[in-house]
């Protein structure tokens, strides 16, 4: 662990952060760990300085993840960041496989597998922790926990900090258009804790997906790479996305409301609604049979595939409402 720094990035964390420390701690005590606070108010940055780790806190009015993450890789000292956050447990074998896909110096980023901690917290947990459950191999993009050259960083000027959600893909938007590639290994990187418990919660994390897509395929689009993108980067990354979350979430709009309006002559219409909807979810479910053995959790992962449309939805509104008003949404945040 002596090539690597650690960034830590957290808000409000508590008890969470503790443990995301301790798991990084148990690889090797001297490993360079540096924890970035949002200004937290459950004393988040006094519980890392008693585990002897360096803290930042960063005081702004619009705080996001990757001014977190700015602040940590500007200071770290060693050629590899590992970035993590503070609601997640560390893998004890993932540094171990992935430093020596570092050999190749096209290698920007290896990032692995995330799964949730506690799927059985909620249904929410449950659906969304077969979400994590992607493709390995040279990829596209990475999340937020990723382990990184500090050259390509300083190369690519890290994090956008303007962005609420989505930094990371963005950026590696840019680390693919410098000529290097991302590697997603078929093997356990971080166990999360979304700690999603309500409805409330499960609604404002696919607003933040749908603000996401938004913004970064907007952004994309008007950047000087866009030529790039589209040519050689496989197009411009989540306006696909974008645009088929406006058909699906505009269709199932409209055919739940056509239901509701016809229940004044029949409930029959409202029925067949509900029925198109449970049909195309159970298909999304055997399509994904294979992300868990587990029936009900492959049902409710194909329901919750459908419906989150409409809250991606709302999210792609409201940033063109605010783009269009000439204003920034705030962090949206869900826990």
């Amino acid at each position: 662990m002596e090539m690597i720094s650690v960034v830590v990035i957290g808000r409000n964390e508590g008890q969470r952060l503790v443990d995301c420390i301790k798991s990084i701690q148990i690889l090797a005590e001297s490993t360079e760990i540096i924890y970035v606070d949002s200004d937290s108010t459950d004393g988040s940055p006094e519980r890392a300085k008693v585990l002897g780790v360096k803290v930042i806190v960063v005081h702004t009015e619009h705080p996001t993840a990757a001014i977190g993450r700015n602040a940590g890789w500007q200071i770290a000292t060693n050629p590899l960041v590992l970035f993590i956050d503070g609601d997640t447990i560390l893998n004890s074998n993932f540094i171990k496989v992935a430093l020596p896909i570092f050999a190749d110096p096209k290698v920007a980023a290896v990032c692995g597998h995330y799964r949730e901690l506690y799927p059985e917290a909620s249904i929410y947990q449950r659906v969304l922790d077969l979400d994590w459950m992607v493709p390995t191999g040279v990829v596209t993009s990475c999340g937020g926990i990723v382990l990184m050259r500090k050259s390509v960083l300083e190369e690519v000027n890290g994090y956008n900090p303007q962005l609420i959600a989505g930094e990371e893909p963005e950026m590696c938007q840019r680390i693919r258009a410098a000529g290097y590639v991302i590697h997603r290994i078929d093997k356990p990187m971080i166990l999360h804790d979304l700690a999603i418990k309500s409805w409330s919660q499960y609604w404002q994390r696919s607003v933040r997906t749908g603000h996401a897509y938004a913004e970064i395929s907007n952004m994309l689009e008007q950047s000087s790479l866009a030529d790039f993108y589209k040519e050689k980067a496989g197009g411009i990354l989540w306006q696909q996305e974008a645009r088929k979350n406006f058909i699906n979430a505009g269709v199932w709009t409209g055919i739940f409301v056509f239901g509701l309006v016809m229940t004044a002559l029949s409930w029959l219409p409202l029925l067949f609604c509900l029925v198109l909807f449970l049909s195309f979810s159970l298909r999304t479910s055997w399509k994904n049979r294979w992300k868990s053995k587990d029936y009900f959790s492959i049902f409710l992962y194909g329901l919750h595939s459908q419906f989150q449309h409409i809250p991606i939805m709302v999210g792609q509104l409201s940033y063109h409402y605010n783009r269009w008003r000439g204003k920034r949404r705030n962090l949206i945040e869900y826990k």
